[in-house]
């Protein structure tokens, strides 16, 4: 194992999600900072800011340009950052135009820029897949809204609910995080371009229209001021990952404990196997949902203690970020993907539901015979006869509406009491509702669905 897990191609590879890894390793940050360099001369070209011509040397430098890694890795413990060597590795490559990088910008509008631009990719993906996955879940809800199990309240069997109940409400937290998503984006997909203070005092009076235009060009928001020391941006991305991952890993543990082999109403297609146990059958994936919402959820605290900056401008609360949000990213990234598999895999067992709901002797009507027997006799009566026929039922085995009925009011309709499909109430209603919001939900702004552009084809369902 690595130092840091998610380096590890065993660990990593079980938590983490290579396509998003990817926008955060040393490569892809060089990369997005001289699109920040190259952005800005274009810019800065266009508005008379430097000379004519500078903008198309630097671009061209910048394409062919291979750095010095050795360099920039000793750079970093000198000025905790490596856009100074970056940028007097470019100003050297790019010839007299050289002199005109980096005009006016400070190391923390290059860093964080650069991030953004990449958070904006890895979000495109995550949208991909969390839209894959809504549909999914839409279909299985639609599937399974007849399909009775025991609903379980503090880990109990409590009344009977439907399969597709329990995937509608898997659903709807997943609708609600694409719509907030799409919320925080024009709040988080700013650039940033505020020079040493943010006041972009070097460029005069063109600071402001030099923002707007970057912002354009790298097709980001302006923020109405520089955000060097305003994280809330970045806490409130990440509050939304580990809301994210948190669904999953709701999802995840319902679906570890349908797969426990006195319950097994449900399994992953994990297979999971033990090293000594040939039986077992263990639910890795919905277990690594399970972690990976745990995971986020801790990382979380680090990102709110990363809001606090000193002044305009500061250190450590800034690299804090660079060693969480990436995590958490990847994170999410990994848990969309085993989502989808589990999706993929995932197998229903209906005829155990329904023994299974059986096996309560009755009991899970405990709550409709009570209100079915009120109708004939004081609601504190009926109340107290149910309690003791469900306590004789379970010490017997004994049917609770049998038990109900030998000395019950004959103006009762028993025979309804004993199919609990007739007990559902709004389930199926519910469960419709839940599929509206599923499929009418436009594609959030900003945020595009193409798959040749968010994500790859391996991550689409079969339709089963």
């Amino acid at each position: 194992m690595t130092s840091s897990p998610l380096d590890s191609s065993l660990l990593g590879n079980l938590v983490a999600d290579a396509r998003t890894a990817g926008c955060f390793s040393d490569e892809s940050a060089v990369r997005a900072m001289l699109e920040f360099e190259v952005a800005l001369a274009t810019v800065q070209e266009r508005l008379g800011v430097i000379p004519a011509g500078s903008a198309a040397q630097i671009g061209s430098a910048a394409e062919a340009f291979e750095p010095d890694w050795a360099g920039l890795i000793t750079s970093m413990p000198l000025s905790g950052h490596p856009v100074a060597e970056l940028v007097r590795e470019l100003r050297e490559a790019a010839g007299p135009a050289g002199q005109y990088v980096h005009c006016g910008a400070t190391a923390q509008d290059v860093i964080d820029t650069a991030l953004v631009t990449r958070l904006s990719r890895v979000l495109r993906m995550l949208d991909y897949r969390l839209e894959l996955l809504i549909d999914a879940l839409a279909d299985q809800a639609d599937r399974h809204r007849k399909t009775v199990m025991a609903g379980r309240t503090r880990t109990q069997q409590a009344v009977p609910i439907t399969f597709g109940l329990k995937a509608a409400g898997w659903l709807l937290p997943l609708v609600r995080d694409r719509h907030r998503l799409a919320e925080l984006w024009p709040r988080v997909m700013t650039v940033q371009f505020g020079g040493a203070a943010g006041t972009l005092g070097t460029l005069r009076g063109k600071g402001l229209v030099v923002m707007e235009e970057l912002a354009r060009e790298l097709g980001l928001h302006a923020p109405a001021t520089p955000w060097h020391s305003q994280r809330d941006g970045f806490a409130e991305l990440a509050g939304w990952l580990s809301l994210l991952t948190g669904s999953l890993g709701k999802m995840g543990q319902d679906l570890a404990l349908l797969a426990q082999t006195e319950i097994a109403e449900a399994s992953d297609g994990s297979a999971g196997s033990s090293s000594a146990m040939p039986h077992k059958s263990n639910p890795i994936k919905s277990e690594i949902l399970v972690t990976i919402g745990r995971a986020n959820a801790t990382l979380l605290a680090s990102m709110h203690q990363a809001a606090i900056h000193e002044h305009e401008r500061g250190g450590s609360a800034w690299t804090l970020e660079w060693l969480t949000l990436p995590q958490m990213a990847m994170f999410a990234g990994g848990a969309l993907r085993t989502a989808l598999d589990v999706l993929n895999g995932l197998e229903i067992d209906p005829d155990r539901m329904a023994r299974n709901v059986a096996s309560s002797s009755g009991t899970i009507l405990a709550e409709a015979a009570k209100i079915v027997l009120a109708a004939a006799i004081p609601l504190k009566e009926a109340d107290q006869r149910v309690k003791n026929a469900s306590r004789q039922a379970r010490l017997t085995g004994t049917d609770l509406i049998e038990i109900l009925q030998r000395d019950g009011p004959a103006d009762v309709d028993w025979a309804a009491l004993q199919e609990p499909g007739q007990w559902l109430g709004s389930a199926e209603a519910f469960v419709d509702r839940a599929i509206a919001a599923a499929r009418a939900a436009p594609a959030p702004p900003g945020l595009g669905s193409d798959p040749a552009q968010a994500d790859s084809e391996e991550f689409r369902l079969i339709d089963s």
